[in-house]
């Protein structure tokens, strides 16, 4: 595997190496407990998607917002940034969620104010997700406690799983041309407001996970699922790579969430160049497949 799922692979090691030992002990006992394994992989999980949709709202065609459902239609948790501040964001995701519930599942959705941030600033965010897999416990809401010092602050949905609640923080940073590490810095004070929960950040960081203003979260435990992998658009492919930035991630605890699966979507190979694949957006979708522990 590549370096850019170095934890995942860890964890795909770990549980690979542990089930070695399960096989080779010819007991009736342990072949029981290899079965209750695989029945617990295979459906004691939840998979969960991030992706700044660029401008959405803005100028999304049906046929764009059709495509966006196909690529997003089998996870189970979508996590949206860059919803445009005006009606037309509300709109789009109400149209994307029609799309979704069309595709063979229920698809229930969120959609977050404007953010407190200056108008040409200001951004929406939204949640969807299937109610048969996960259940909102309350009502989702931007994160009020640093509003005055970030920029865009995130927002926050307590979903419950198998009778396990985790929470999700999206977020939109500032361009790394303005500094976004002022607003991250934050990030390191949510784990003692939220100390008795699971948590999820997750977004357009606009920086690298290797960034010092991680080493805070990063001390606490609080990990990348993946590195050194690019997720930003380049407006042309040089030598057949066509990513820029390592500025889209999900930060986790993995002694209380474990990730099964983890990785990027292409979507951008289904169009013939990247100007057309750029409509939809300068991002391409980071995603995990995980259970609570």
């Amino acid at each position: 595997m590549s370096d850019s799922k170095f934890f995942c692979s860890f964890q795909f090691e770990q549980q690979s190496s542990i089930l070695a030992k399960i096989i080779l002990m010819k007991s009736l006992r342990f072949l029981l407990l290899v079965s209750i394994f695989f029945f617990e992989i295979a459906f004691a999980q939840v998979s969960l998607a991030s992706w700044n949709i660029k401008d959405f709202g803005q100028s999304k065609s049906e046929e764009e917002i059709a495509f966006i459902s196909e690529t997003l239609k089998d996870f189970d948790i979508v996590a949206i940034q860059e919803v445009v501040a005006g009606p037309g964001g509300a709109k789009a995701v109400a149209l994307l969620a029609d799309a979704l519930n069309r595709s063979g599942a229920k698809w229930d959705y969120a959609i977050s104010n404007p953010t407190q941030s200056s108008p040409y600033r200001s951004e929406r965010y939204a949640f969807l997700w299937k109610p048969s897999v996960v259940k909102l416990k309350k009502k989702a809401f931007l994160e009020q406690n640093y509003v005055k010092e970030i920029d865009r602050e995130p927002f926050v949905a307590e979903f419950e799983y198998n009778k396990q609640s985790f929470f999700v923080f999206s977020m939109h940073a500032l361009p790394k041309s303005k500094q976004p590490e002022k607003d991250l810095k934050y990030f390191k004070f949510f784990p003692k407001i939220y100390s008795e929960e699971r948590l999820i950040f997750l977004g357009d960081f606009n920086l690298p996970s290797s960034h010092s203003v991680f080493n805070p979260l990063k001390s606490m435990l609080y990990l990348p699922i993946m590195e050194n992998q690019k997720t930003s658009l380049r407006t042309k492919c040089i030598q057949g790579d066509c990513l820029a930035s390592e500025y889209d991630h999900i930060f986790l605890k993995p002694s209380e969430i474990q990730v099964l699966d983890c990785g990027v979507i292409h979507f951008y190979l289904s169009f013939d160049d990247l100007k057309t694949a750029r409509k939809i957006s300068d991002h391409i979708p980071v995603w995990m497949r995980f259970s609570l522990n």
